[in-house]
């Protein structure tokens, strides 16, 4: 082999690496601590994510995983930080599924298809559908059969033009033919508060938010979001089960890695971030703050991205929603 490589340096040819060799750069990683970049600030569904799927790479390791929040523009300042950083596998993203909605929502400096590498979908969470208590419909079928009588009546808080639930917003009108009036609020927050003092009228809420409140009869909870029944609320239908079928959007968190990052090293993350959900500490702490983990191979989130990108850039173009 030594005389191979001296070979080629005095030829000028390359010598491909051994593939045993390669593998061995994944499997000696890391070698110090890893930056995970958060492109949100501190608190909230990323962090909380971030936080605890780095601590425990950190423990398997033996390296610490050190979760640099980054907020700004959308989350497009810290995901280019990650665009721009060496491909060595010391800088990796966590991010949200504003990954795929903000190409159709900026003029981004990078694509996030062909500028990042897929690492693992980490884990998706439902939201579901609620009304105040004085809306009079108990189901999807007549909450849509309500807006249809009342156009442009019915009134639906979000935490923001373009924000996840906005755009399920905009994909139940178009879906299902109604005229409903989007109010936008900053944050989630207030968007809660709205739909409880009833200063609007329905939203989509995270199935964690909503399940307390619906309880206690402050909210009404009609379906969830995602295609089928959810462990955290089994009781509650889908949208698509109870009168829009083929409604199925989630909300969803996953890493990513700058372009270039060897693949032994994406795949060494790959393995230790599925081992990491089915820890039994982990699991139940995603699936109590309603996050169902899901994992996965690196191309399999690299074509849910690419179908997210369509998916919400058609409903983006559709419906005219520019980012606040």
């Amino acid at each position: 082999m030594r005389k191979r490589a001296l070979a080629a340096m005095m030829t000028g040819l390359v010598v491909a690496v051994p593939a045993d060799v390669r593998a061995a750069e994944g499997a000696d990683f890391p070698k110090r601590a890893v930056r995970l970049i958060n492109p949100y600030a501190p608190s909230g569904a990323v962090d909380f994510v971030a936080r605890l799927i780095g601590q425990n790479l950190g423990e398997r390791w033996g390296q610490s995983v050190v979760v640099d929040n980054r907020p700004g523009a959308g989350t497009n300042i810290g995901t280019e930080m990650v665009v721009r950083a060496n491909p060595d596998g010391y800088t990796l993203l966590l991010t949200s599924a504003v990954i795929a909605t903000n190409v159709s929502l900026y003029k981004l400096p990078f694509d996030p298809v062909s500028d990042l590498m897929p690492v693992s979908l980490v884990a998706q969470s439902p939201f579901v559908l609620v009304a105040h208590p004085g809306v009079p419909a108990r189901t999807v079928a007549e909450l849509i059969k309500l807006a249809r009588s009342r156009p442009g009546q019915i009134s639906f808080g979000s935490a923001g033009a373009g924000t996840t639930a906005h755009l399920m917003l905009e994909l139940f009108k178009s879906m299902a033919q109604v005229d409903i009036l989007h109010v936008p609020y900053k944050g989630g927050g207030p968007a809660m508060n709205a739909v409880l003092s009833g200063e609007v009228q329905t939203s989509f809420l995270p199935v964690t938010v909503v399940m307390p409140q619906a309880a206690s009869g402050k909210v009404r909870a009609l379906a969830v979001s995602s295609a089928k029944r959810v462990e955290l609320a089994p009781e509650l239908p889908s949208v698509s089960e109870s009168g829009l079928p083929g409604f199925d959007p989630i909300g969803w968190y996953a890493m990513f890695a700058p372009a270039g990052t060897p693949r032994s090293i994406i795949g060494r993350v790959n393995a230790e971030v599925g081992r990491s959900i089915q820890v039994r500490e982990v699991r139940d702490r995603l699936l109590a703050n309603g996050m169902v983990p899901v994992g996965g191979s690196p191309d399999t989130l690299g074509e849910y991205l690419k179908s997210e990108i369509v998916r919400w850039g058609k409903v983006i173009k559709a419906s005219g929603i520019q980012p606040e």
